[in-house]
This record gives structure tokens, sequence and C-alpha cells, in this order.
């Protein structure tokens, strides 16, 4: 019998600085209200979005000023870098491992360009082993937590005994800019964040839960609904079509479709643990797969302590999952560029 894949542990670590949403809105408000038009009618998603404050690499006055290309890759350089060596760290002690023991590095990030890449810059901080396998993911958005789980478990599965250790580290808010505005970048000055997690899987017993299955769909025709537009002064956000309405719409098929490839079924899910990407996709996740309203606590809960980190957030949601008590059968979820959703289906270790 093959052994199981365990999720021995999670690690989260917050950017430095603190953003309350309160504050955000009348800097936002300073900085676009006579640069874009429709700003007024637009602020009230500052208010629905379901967010109490942020945490932002750097402090929120550096954002008041236009910042090049270069700036912006050189505080994502180092904010992520502090941000994965946090992670990483607090992963690795929760398991009782340190770095000499990973064999395995998988990193996710879509939110800057670090080449040599961020466990490379963060090796010898960490004590990683000459040997330690590489892999980094750009392109995986706010999919990333769970594709990047996915792909951990994988690799645990193929390389019996090997430690591999998932970070996945995004700084959303080097995307806030002033000039070349659009409606997405007002909902994104709403609601990105920055953060990382990390977590360290194992093929074998042990670790608090086991992963048994993995599943990703990818919409055909939907590359414009979320992505980046590369302009002069660095990355902008693309939110091209609304998401909610997408997601209420075509996530049970896909999800019915996904399950039903590994033999499972929505009804015999006990928790969907879902990367909330704003208030209302939280609400659309929740009646595409016939939760009741409210259902998706933890998510609201990480989505106003922290924003929308991107791809960390569903794992700062299954991090607060396992604290309360994971049931004995759950389903990790994002929705990211592509247009694509990612799962990765827990049962709750013995």
């Amino acid at each position: 019998m093959t052994a199981p894949v365990a999720l021995l542990s999670i690690g989260t670590a917050d950017a430095p600085h603190d953003m309350p949403q309160t504050e955000v809105a009348a800097v936002a408000r300073q900085l676009f209200q006579d640069r874009f038009p429709q700003f007024d009618r637009m602020a009230k998603v500052f208010d629905t979005a379901g967010i109490r404050h942020r945490q932002s690499v750097m402090p929120i006055d550096w954002y008041m000023t236009p910042r090049t290309w270069p700036e912006r890759t050189e505080a994502y350089v180092a904010g992520a870098v502090d941000l994965f060596r946090r992670a990483a760290a607090s992963a690795l002690e929760n398991a009782g491992l340190t770095g000499p023991d990973v064999d395995i590095i998988i990193t996710v990030s879509s939110t800057g360009i670090a080449t040599p890449s961020l466990e490379a810059r963060a090796m010898a901080h960490l004590g990683f082993r000459p040997d330690a396998a590489r892999i980094p993911l750009f392109g995986l958005g706010c999919a990333g937590g769970a594709t990047g789980l996915a792909i951990a478990s994988r690799m645990a599965r193929a390389t019996p005994g090997a430690v591999v250790l998932l970070v996945a580290v995004e700084v959303c808010t080097l995307s806030f800019r002033m000039e070349g505005l659009t409606k997405a970048d007002i909902v994104a000055t709403a609601l990105f964040g920055d953060g990382a997690a990390a977590c360290v899987l194992r093929c074998g017993e042990g670790g608090f839960a086991h992963v048994q299955a993995t599943a990703e769909h990818t919409w055909p025709d939907t590359l414009d609904i979320m992505g980046w537009r590369v302009e002069s002064d660095g990355l902008g956000v693309i939110f091209a079509r609304a998401i909610p309405p997408f997601a209420r719409e075509h996530l049970r098929p896909a999800m019915d479709f996904m399950l039903a490839s590994h033999g499972d079924r929505v009804e015999a899910v006990d928790r969907f643990i879902c990367h909330p990407g704003g208030m209302k996709v939280i609400d659309a996740m929740e009646a595409a797969l016939s939760m009741d309203q409210g259902a998706l606590d933890h998510e609201r809960t990480v989505l106003a302590d922290h924003g929308n980190m991107s791809a960390p957030t569903v794992l700062y949601v299954l991090d607060r999952a396992r604290h309360a008590g994971l049931p004995q059968r759950s389903v990790v979820t994002a929705l990211g560029p592509g247009f694509t959703a990612s799962t990765v289906t827990l049962s709750r270790a013995a």
C-alpha cells in the first residue's frame, strides 16, 4: 500500500507595515479623485470589500510617489525574500525540522521577478543544502496556493522520504499605481495585501492531514478574466470580466468534474477551504457549492485581517481551519488566471 502524503506543518509571515482600510481609502481618495473621474462612484469598494486592515512590505507613504519598474523590483526582492525566510522558518520549526532537512523547495510567486529566484536568495540564511532541488513557479496568481500545494504533494509522492517545502509569497501592493488608472486598479487598491505562507510535506504517516487527491480545471477562452498587463512602471492588474458572477455560474460544474475524477463528490466534502478573493467571490463560492451563507467563516476572517494576498491567502485559511480542527474530509480550492480552478482533497490525519 502506498504511504500517504502527510501535510506536516504550516507557517505564515505577515508583511511589516499594517495598513488600516480606512487609512488606505483616505489616501486613495487623495491620490485618485482628480486622476480618475469615476473614483467617487467606485470608492464604496473600500467599504464593501470586507477588509479591516492589510499588510504591506513598504510603508503607505512609499506608494504616494510614482515608482519605476526597477524601484518596484527592488522592493519586491527585498520584501519577498524577507517574507520567504520567515514563512519557511516558521513552517520548518512547526514540523520539527531545519533547513538542511529540506530536499525539494517549491516557490510560488507571481507579483515580481527575481533571478536568481527567491529560494536561491534565501538558501544561505535558512541553511538549505547545496543539492536541494529548486522549483520556482510563476504565473499561477491567486490559484498558486492550491496549485502549489498540489504540485508539492505530487513531488512528495514521487520521492518517498523526501522533505518538500512549499513557500507561496506575494507582494501584491506593488501593483498600486497613480497614473493610467483603470477600474481594476481601484479594485486592486481596495483588496490587495502582502504576505507569505509555507507548508512542509513528506510521504509517510504523521502530520495533521493527508493529501488524498488533486485536480485542476481551466476554462477555455478565459484568458482575459485575470492577469497582469506589462507597463513601463511595472505590472498592472487585469480584471477584464467580473469574477463573482463567473464563479457563481461555472464553479459547480467544474468542481463536480474535478471531484468525480477521483471518485468524490461535493456532498461528501465536510468543509471547503477557499481562497477569499473578495467578499463577493466568497458569497459566490458559497452559492455555487450549495453552502449556507456565512459557512466560509475562516475565509472572511483572513480577508478582513490581511486582504487578498493572492497565492498565500488560501494557506492562511487552511492554517485557521487546522487550528479550529479539520473535519474528516476537506477540499482546498482557489481560482486564478487561466482562468483556472485548483483543488487539493485532504483527510484528517489520525
